[in-house]
C-alpha cells in the first residue's frame, strides 16, 4: 500500500473547511481554495479563532507556508 504524500492530502481538502495553526499562535479556519509548491495556502471565508470561538472574520487570505505549523480538516 502506497503512503499518501502531503500534496495528495492537500488536494483532497481543496474546497473544504480546514483549521490551520500558525507559528505565532493564531488559529485560522476557512475554506481552502488553493496551494502551491511552497505550501502557501489561499483560504476563503477565513476566520481567526481564539479558544475555539470566532474572534474576527478575515475574508480571503493568503497564508505563507513557512508560517504554518499544521493543517487539519475542520
Amino acid at each position: 500500500m502506497q503512503q499518501e504524500r502531503p500534496f495528495d492530502l492537500l488536494n483532497k481538502v481543496i474546497g473544504q473547511k480546514v483549521f490551520i495553526r500558525l507559528k505565532n499562535g493564531l488559529s485560522i479556519r476557512g475554506k481552502m481554495s488553493s496551494f502551491d509548491a511552497h505550501m502557501n495556502i489561499v483560504l476563503e471565508e477565513a476566520e481567526e479563532l481564539s479558544d475555539g470561538e470566532l474572534k474576527s472574520k478575515l475574508g480571503t487570505i493568503l497564508l505563507r507556508g513557512g508560517n504554518i505549523i499544521f493543517i487539519s480538516p475542520a
